[in-house]
């Protein structure tokens, strides 16, 4: 089929081929001229006029030349140049020589027709000649009729000749065509592979390149992380015990002054209640002490909020307490604007409250006259304070590096106002954390207004999304064409390890797009992490204990790897707590049927088939009787009708179904166990009922990971383990639509 399609499409280029063929091989008969030439001449004693002969030599002798100056120029005309000089040299020798026998001559024009032009031409030629046969005077062609004849039949078996040697070599150039276009093609598409291949490694080149590339940076990174962790817990040991030193003393003296003014003699009541003011400051700066600790891991996203509901016209009264005596000795005034109907906030107190300090502390270094104004109210789900002053102003062009760390107005030496620069972006960080959002609104000579929104309830946490993907340290570069290399399907994986298969199935049966690598015990476990790392490792071991315990005594996992540990129950384990022999799940597969019967290794052949349903019974009993192994099969379809049957006939053995109406399995096995006469005899559990599958598999979950579990990671497993256990729950306590209850 191909090479038909070949020769159709192709058939100007096997036409020019056949004719290149032919001009290649007219040459070639050139030199047969002159030797007929020669072979003319020294024969030319036989014709009747010797002279006749040097004419028709002549033209051999010429003919050649000729042809070869004309085959450069146009083959075709060559060729019938050719042609047409052989008929005449026929005609001449016909008609000169006296021998009647040359007239067979005419074949060879007609053939070299046949062979250089085609078969068409040929066919022509030979016509020509039939004509000259027919009409040519007898000084031409001999007159007997029949030597005519002969001689016409000679030139079209000549043309027939020619063409059954011209046939083999078109349609072997039809052949070699279709094998060069097939090639061709071939090689055209190797050449596209190959271009495609070397595009495919120069891909994953550059893959390899920027996945080394990538860890280099993540190494460097990670050390460079964990240097900085190792210095910031150590700056932050170190400034706590320099803080926590003087702030006791601080502290311990001002309580004793306050508590017993009289050992100090006689103390003023402005200096106690200045004091009380510094007690109550001290206070609230060793309770940030502690938080210290948690300011280095705002960065980090590690920051412990300790929230609560909290009542923010008390966060709001008690910070400004703290610092009316600042506004009293400037002589500016402090107004609280709270809404009576502001609801309770979800948030931290002494954040929210440091929060408040910092806001009013600044508003009041930096006011000279007039005052500050803090107003609170609810818009929506969330709660807005502002505290506006009557300073300044800040100029639009600082607005944008304020909540910047360390970045002050007035960055000079001899600046009037002090400060660190860290309040305004600690206090942003606080308010991010609980999810609200902090800006300002100030115009230079007409004071600054600082707000801050916080969510009433617990905000929802928001994901990352891409972004988190993104490094600003590394250029991006535009690929100038699609990626050839095959996309690796990366699927999650886990190692199950377990002596049987119960949890295997169980989580190939319900976790899709899961790669799951099975290993019998706890060393062919950590092998196969060590091949390849995965999501986790899951043990399904006896006890939730003993699986802790092997997993302590064994050593640290690879990379980390979190495990969990669970007791499902194993086939196995059933039939050892059912005090049964074996337990099938069905469908029971002949082969299994038997094997288990081969395991008890039976005495007798009396077997007793226990199922409520009848086909079920014809199928045990077939499977049996096609073993030849002369069974003798007995049938009960409910529990009392077998026991009737296991104390009259005594069976070697029962093969028993666990669900069925009125006496079920577990009742028969129960009063099987306390007669002492059936007790013994052998019991195989047929039953579609799979333990794996029942709606309790194990009593007790634990996890653990090898470096330990971060508060972080707690939380997170806190989180979703609790919310499972309520999904679970549901159905069971409110009956959900779409979900059965009980």
């Amino acid at each position: 089929m191909v090479t038909n399609q070949v020769f159709s499409a192709q058939p100007s280029q096997i036409t020019a081929t056949l004719r290149q063929l032919q001009e290649d091989t007219l040459p070639w008969t050139l030199p047969g001229l002159y030797l007929a030439g020669f072979l003319l001449l020294a024969t030319a004693r036989a014709f009747a006029e010797p002279l006749a002969a040097g004419l028709p030599a002549l033209l051999l002798f010429l003919l050649p030349i000729i042809v070869w100056t004309l085959l450069p120029w146009r083959a075709r005309v060559a060729a019938w140049t050719l042609i047409a000089g052989c008929l005449l040299v026929c005609l001449l020798l016909a008609a000169w020589s006296g021998v009647v026998a040359t007239v067979v001559l005419l074949a060879i024009p007609a053939g070299l027709a046949t062979l250089f032009l085609g078969p068409l031409e040929g066919m022509l030629m030979a016509l020509l000649c039939s004509l000259l046969f027919v009409g040519a005077p007898p000084a031409w062609m001999p007159a007997d009729g029949a030597l005519r004849a002969i001689a016409a039949l000679n030139v079209w078996g000549a043309v027939g000749l020619a063409w059954l040697a011209w046939h083999p070599l078109r349609v072997t150039t039809r052949w070699f065509w279709s094998m060069y276009e097939q090639d061709r093609s071939a090689l055209e598409r190797a050449r596209e592979y190959q271009v495609q291949l070397g595009q495919t490694l120069e891909d994953l080149a550059d893959a390899n390149l920027q996945l080394t590339r990538l860890n280099r940076v993540a190494e460097a990174m990670r050390q460079l992380a964990e240097d900085a962790r190792r210095a910031k817990e150590q700056f932050v040991a170190n400034v706590s015990h320099e803080l926590r030193t003087p702030l006791n003393m601080i502290i311990g003296f001002s309580e004793m002054i306050i508590q017993s003014p009289e050992t100090y003699g006689a103390v003023p009541a402005s200096l106690l209640a200045d004091l009380t003011i510094v007690l109550r400051n001290s206070q609230h700066l060793s309770s940030l002490i502690d938080d210290v600790l948690d300011l280095s891991q705002i960065e980090a996203g590690q920051m412990a909020l300790a929230r609560e509901r909290v009542s923010l016209a008390e966060v709001i009264e008690a910070a400004t307490v703290a610092v009316q005596p600042l506004f009293n000795s400037k002589g500016l005034y402090l107004k609280t604007e709270v809404a009576d109907s502001l609801p309770p906030v979800f948030c931290d107190r002494t954040r929210v409250r440091q929060v408040i300090l910092n806001l009013l502390s600044n508003a009041g270094r930096f006011t000279e006259q007039g005052g500050v104004r803090i107003r609170a109210w609810q818009e929506g789900g969330e709660v807005v304070v502002s505290v506006a002053d009557t300073g300044p102003g800040i100029p639009a062009t600082e607005r944008g590096r304020l909540f910047q760390p360390f970045q002050q107005l007035d960055g000079s030496l001899r600046r009037r106002h002090g400060g660190s620069g860290l309040g305004l972006s600690i206090s942003k960080s606080f308010v991010e954390m609980h999810g609200g959002k902090m800006w300002l609104e100030s115009e230079p000579g007409q004071g600054t207004t600082f707000f801050f929104r916080l969510p009433i309830d617990p905000p929802v946490p928001s994901d990352p999304g891409a972004m988190r993907w993104f490094n600003p340290y590394m250029s991006y570069e535009q690929r100038s064409r699609r990626s050839l290399a095959v996309p690796a399907v990366v699927r999650p994986r886990l190692v199950v390890c377990e002596r049987g298969d119960s949890l295997r199935r169980l989580l190939a049966r319900y976790l899709e797009g899961v790669e799951i690598a099975t290993a019998d015990d706890l060393s062919a476990a950590m092998d196969e992490l060590e091949r390849a790392p995965a999501q986790a490792l899951i043990i399904n071991t006896t006890t939730v204990t003993q699986g802790l315990a092997q997993l302590e005594a064994h050593g640290p996992l690879p990379y980390g790897t979190p495990t969990l540990i669970c007791a499902i129950p194993e086939i196995y384990e059933v039939a050892q707590a059912l005090e049964v022999s074996t337990y099938l799940v069905k469908p029971v597969t002949r082969a299994a049927l038997l094997a288990a019967l081969d395991r008890l290794d039976l005495k007798g052949k009396t077997l007793l088939v226990v199922d409520d349903d009848q086909e079920a019974q014809r199928l045990f009993r077939r499977m049996l009787a096609s073993s030849r192994r002369g069974y003798r099969v007995l049938r009960a379809s409910e529990g009392q009708e077998a026991l009737a049957i296991l104390r009259e006939q005594r069976p070697d053995a029962v093969l028993l179904d666990l669900m069925m109406p009125g006496m079920d399995g577990f009742h028969l096995l129960a009063l099987k166990r306390q007669d002492p006469a059936l007790r013994d005899i052998p019991v195989i559990i047929l039953s579609a009922r799979d333990p794996a599958s029942q709606p309790i598999v194990s009593k007790a979950v634990a996890i653990t990971q090898a470096d330990g579990i971060s508060a972080q990671q707690l939380l997170g497993y806190i989180q979703r383990i609790s919310g499972i256990a309520q999904e679970a729950a549901l159905p069971a306590s409110t009956g959900r639509p779409g979900m059965q209850s009980g």
